[in-house]
This record gives structure tokens, sequence and C-alpha cells, in this order.
């Protein structure tokens, strides 16, 4: 029951960052990037020092973790963010999309060399269907992979590496030095903010939001995929079911596209709908492997125990 209401935790993160596309349309895409990075992280830092000022536990107490775990979250964090922003300067948006998009993937597969975790059929089969149905839905035929872009692409495998590698290791470490509050994440997002603002003063210059929409904006997203996300996430991955949360981040993309849909930011097509078959077929079917797999182990020692 508890894996199950981890797993459950860690799915609001998916659900938190499919809202990502509609907030960022609230900025108009006016806030240079690492600026925004910079904002936004801050905002989850401050989310964090609000909550355990309120109700623990003390934000100072958080600070003593073991240096592992702050390479680990804070490369992380902002070298996935770091990586995604160069690859969408040297490479078309849709194919950084697609091979970023691949993490999920890499969640389900590295799982497997996790101690005591098998990798079913059913796992990697729903992690592939999903695939398909995202990248479906983030193709938009567009020219497709060109030779010269390769660093971006480079670039966009970095972050889909990058982000598996964080999410799988974070349990790992977890099982063998024990869990770090999930609030500790608060502390990486305030590193990332202090790297973001620095990249911005070193290659951007500063852009203040203008009027209440874009205000409103960067705030959702502070509070949101970039704030709450990356803390249920973290109790997720360190205590649910890693594969299935793998599977189900492919529904990220589809709810951020329903609510372009909704909200007047995109029309609606045959395609969306077969995406979200594909992704929500493909998350039933890796769903299904735990149920599987126990009924199977039931029919094995019901077996054994006949006369």
């Amino acid at each position: 029951m508890k894996r199950t209401q981890a797993t459950a935790i860690g799915s609001l993160s998916i659900l938190l960052w499919g809202t990502l596309a509609l907030l960022t349309q609230l900025t108009e895409n006016q806030v240079p990037p690492f600026q925004l990075l910079a904002m936004t992280f801050a905002t989850a830092w401050l989310l964090m020092l609000i909550k355990g000022v309120l109700l623990g536990p003390s934000p100072r107490q958080l600070l003593r973790q073991p240096a592992a775990a702050w390479a680990l979250g804070v490369g992380g964090l902002f070298g996935y963010h770091a990586c995604y922003f160069a690859a969408m300067a040297l490479a078309p948006a849709v194919e950084v999309s697609l091979l970023a998009y691949l993490w999920p993937l890499l969640i389900v597969l590295l799982s497997a060399l996790l101690p005591g975790h098998r990798l079913l059929w059913v796992h990697v089969a729903g992690a592939l269907v999903a695939m398909a149905g995202c990248w479906l839905l983030l193709d938009r035929g567009e020219g497709g992979f060109q030779w010269r872009y390769w660093p971006g692409y480079a670039l966009a495998l970095g972050c889909a590496f990058l982000w598996s590698g964080y999410s799988v290791l974070s349990r790992l470490l977890a099982q063998v030095k024990g869990e770090a509050p999930a609030d500790a994440v608060g502390w990486y997002c305030a590193v990332t903010a202090l790297l973001g603002l620095i990249c911005h003063l070193l290659w951007e210059s500063w852009v203040w939001p203008q009027g209440i929409h874009q205000w409103l904006g960067i705030l959702g997203l502070g509070l949101g995929p970039v704030g709450i996300a990356f803390f249920t996430w973290d109790y997720g991955i360190k205590r649910g079911d890693l594969r299935l949360l793998g599977v189900l981040a492919y529904g990220a993309p589809l709810v951020s596209t329903l609510l372009l849909v909704v909200f007047g930011y995109a029309e609606s097509s045959w395609s969306l709908v077969l995406s979200s078959l594909l992704i929500v077929g493909g998350a039933l079917l890796a769903g299904a492997g735990p149920l599987w797999q126990a009924r199977k182990v039931a029919r094995r020692t019901e077996q054994l125990e006949t006369p």
C-alpha cells in the first residue's frame, strides 16, 4: 500500500509537468531561458523555506546531506535544464523534444539494474507503446533529423541520460545511504537557481516580466512544474514503482497538449486521439506487470501447497 501511495504521489509530478507548456505560454516567451530558470527555481526554494518554517523539518537541518546527494541533485536539476536550453539553441525544437523525451524509456530499462528489481516484458512493451504515442504527439513533420544539427541532438540525448540517471541513482542512493527528506530538493533548487542566474548574467540581458499574465506564469511555473513536481518526484522515485513511473511519464506531453487545446493554444486532431490511446494503453500494459507477476507467484505457491 505504501508503495502504491508513493507511486501515486510521484505521478502528480507528471500532471504538473503537463502544465509546463500552458504556463510558459502565459509568460509569452518574453523572459530569457536562464533568467526564467533562476526565477522559477528560486520560487521552488522559497516554497521549501516557507514549508520548513511552518511545518518542519528545519531548512537548516536539510543542508546536512551527503556530498553524493548534492552532486546528484544539482547535477540532475541544473544539468538537464542547461543541456535542454543549449540543445534548443542548436537544433530544431521538435527533434530536441523527441530525443530528450527518451528519459522515461531509459528509466524503465535502467531500473532493472537496481537491487531487488526485475524488468518484465510488459514494462518494456508498455514503455515502447507509450513512447510511440509520445513521438507521434510531438512529431509535427517539420523536416526530420538532419546531420548538421548533431551537436544539438547530442545535448538532447544528454538530457535523456541525465534525468533518467538522476531518477534511478536517487533510488540507489536512498537504498545505500538512507532516504533524505524530499524537502532537501529545495536546496538543490536553490543551487540550480544560483547557477541559472550566473549563466543569465554571462549570456543574457535581464527582462522584467510585463503584466499580470507573465507574473502569474512565472509564479505558476515556480510553484507547480518547477516546484512541487520535483518534491513529489523525489518521493515517488525513492519509494514507489520506478518502472511504472517511467511509463506514466509519457503522459506529460499528452496532458500538456490537451491543456493547450482546451485553452485555445492548439487544435485537436486525429493524431492526438491516436497518441492518447497509445500512451494510455502503454501505461495500462506496464501497470498490469506487477499484478500479473503477483498472480503468477500466487499460482505457483498454491501449486506447491496443494498435496
